[in-house]
Formats: structure tokens, sequence, C-alpha cells
């Protein structure tokens, strides 16, 4: 059985130190859309923490705040609890702003019940709570059938994405002018897309490649797993309603085994390893469908903030440079309507 996620295993701050590589392309702007925040046991990933990864040497001006289950309000009622964890985070996002040279919050993606029928009540609820700061939802659909062998297993229901209440949820967010993130497991392709199709208003954010897993019963099909990933993003790509999330490949779920690693992996390693996940996305979805995301600090488990996106640079580095700034910045700003950076 598969250990699962333990508070603080992303905090290894000696380890990740032993990879130190100079900055690549350190003038190029970046929005990081995907982060979390939380304290839970351990030593926690709070604003000071994100800071410290985030002022290592890249460019990062802005961040998207994706929902992780913190801060609930356990004492609310339970479709009501996950309003707290928006109020708590907006509070963050205005005390980032308070620091002119660092990176600021700019944006939450919280978390809703989509398939509930007063979802029109709760989305106001967290406008309420977070204001301009509220950009979109997720409620993953992460399902599988071995969750005992997961870091971190999906908490989806059976048939969540075919569900009509739930395509009707998810519609209503575009109706909102608000987006729908989501992550789920590379053997969920097929519900997904079927998601996708009832709801082309809706701007759809598929997060982390659709998290090819790498082990329990999928350990050793990398090359099989790929082959037919590859034909399921062909078809996805073709809904255009769908923007496409470049990174969290590294998460302990997905087998790669840099957790357990003596020394973290360096840029030029990941790139080998796993550059063409991101080129084939690269290709099918178009540079100004793409972003480049973190997934801080999950898969700080693997590889530190400079030396992912120095990976992400390089990776960037093949397409024209109008290319590059969409992939780092102009997708995420657009996507989720950010703000220009004041100065």
């Amino acid at each position: 059985m598969t250990q699962l996620w333990q508070p603080g295993m992303e905090r290894r701050d000696d380890w990740l130190a032993q990879v130190s590589e100079d900055i690549v392309d350190p003038e190029r702007e970046i929005v990081d859309p995907h982060h979390h925040l939380w304290q839970r046991g351990g030593p926690g990933y709070m604003l000071e923490d994100l800071w410290a990864d985030t002022d290592t040497g890249h460019n990062v001006v802005q961040t998207i705040y994706i929902e992780c289950r913190s801060f609930y309000d356990e004492d609310a009622a339970p479709e009501l609890q996950s309003v707290a964890e928006t109020r708590t985070v907006a509070g963050i996002c205005r005390a980032s702003e308070e620091a002119p040279d660092k990176a600021h919050i700019a944006g939450i993606v919280a978390h809703a019940d989509l398939s509930r029928e007063d979802l029109p009540a709760l989305l106001d609820a967290h406008l309420e709570a977070a204001g301009d700061y509220l950009v979109g939802f997720r409620h993953s659909g992460a399902r599988d059938a071995e969750p005992e062998n997961l870091y971190i297993p999906g908490r989806g229901y059976e048939g969540q994405y075919t569900d009509p209440a739930f395509q009707r949820g998810v519609q209503l967010l575009g109706e909102r002018g608000l987006t729908y993130d989501t992550w789920h497991y590379h053997h969920q392709a097929d519900d997904y897309l079927a998601l996708a199709r009832s709801a082309p208003e809706t701007v759809m954010v598929l997060d982390h490649f659709s998290t090819p897993l790498g082990g329990g019963r999928f350990a050793g099909q990398r090359d099989a797993i790929f082959a037919t990933w590859q034909k399921d993003m062909e078809t996805l790509a073709k809904c255009p309603n769908v923007r496409a999330k470049l990174g969290g490949l590294a998460m302990p779920d997905n087998g790669w085994g840099w957790l357990e690693r003596e020394v973290p992996v360096t840029s030029d390693e990941f790139v080998e390893a796993q550059g063409k996940w991101y080129t084939h996305m690269i290709d099918l979805f178009g540079p100004e469908r793409c972003m480049f995301e973190s997934n801080f600090p999950v898969d700080r488990t693997a590889i530190s903030y400079p030396v992912l996106w120095n990976a992400f640079k390089k990776i960037a580095a093949a397409y024209p440079e109008e290319a590059q700034a969409q992939m780092c910045a102009g997708t995420a700003r657009s996507v989720y309507g950010l703000p220009q950076p004041a100065g």
C-alpha cells in the first residue's frame, strides 16, 4: 500500500536546496495560475511560504489560488463550509497586494457542490465573500477504484461528469462568467469529454494533464498510457471551450518516483522525462489555450520552484516569443480575467 500524503511532505527545504540553477530568462513575466495554501498539521504553506518560492529569481507577478479544502468553517452547514475558505483567501489576496514587489494573489478558484439545486445561492455567497477576486470554481471529478493506492485520493462521485445536475451546474458557471477547473485521472477522459461538450459556453480548465497515474495497478504502464492519453487529448482539443494547465505532472501519484530520490531532479532531467507530454498539449491546444502551472506546494515534493520554472521556460523556448509570453502569463490572465499589474 502506498503511503498517503503526510503533512509537511512538501517542506524539505534542505533536500530541494541540493539543486541550484541559474534562472532562465529571468525578466519574463509569469502568472502562476495554480497554487494552494494550507495549515494542516505540519508546518503548513501560507503567503510567506509562497513568497519564499516566488521570490527565488523568476519574475512572478500574479498568481491564482485554487481551492484545496483549506480554512473550512466546520460549524457551518456542509454546503457553506467552503465559503470560509473563499473569505479567508480573499483576505490573503488583499494582504498580498500590500507588498508591491511581491507576487499578488489576483484570483480565487473556489469550491462549491455544482450538483446542488441551490447552487445560485451558493455562488452568490462565494461572490459576497470574495468580491472581484472570485474567478471560477473547482468541483473536481477525480475518482479511482483503488484510492488506497493513491497519495492524494480524489473525492469525485460515481458518474459525476455525466450527472445532468452536475452538468447544469457547470453550465451555470458559464452563464455567470465564471470558469470551471477540475482534475481527474487519465482513465476518466471519456466522461470529461462528455462534460465539456455539455457546457460549450463555459470555459473549462483541465488541470494536471488529466493526471496520468503511475502507481498501483498502473505501475509500469507509462508508454501504453501515454499512447492512449495522446488520442484522448486530440479529441478533447477539438472542444474550443477547454483550456489546458501544463503542470502538476510531478505529483507522487504520477509515479515518477522523484519523491524518493536522494537528490531532486534538475530542469534538464525534468524536460527529458516529461517534455513530450508538454509539447503534445501545446501543439494540440495552441499556446493561446495553454498555461504553465506550478501546482505548489504539491509538486514541491519533487522539484523546487526555480528549477520547475526553468524547465517550463526550456520547453517554451522551442516556440516563438509570443507563444512563450502566452504560456507564461497571457493565457492565464485572459482565461481568468486578471487585470494587468500596476506599473
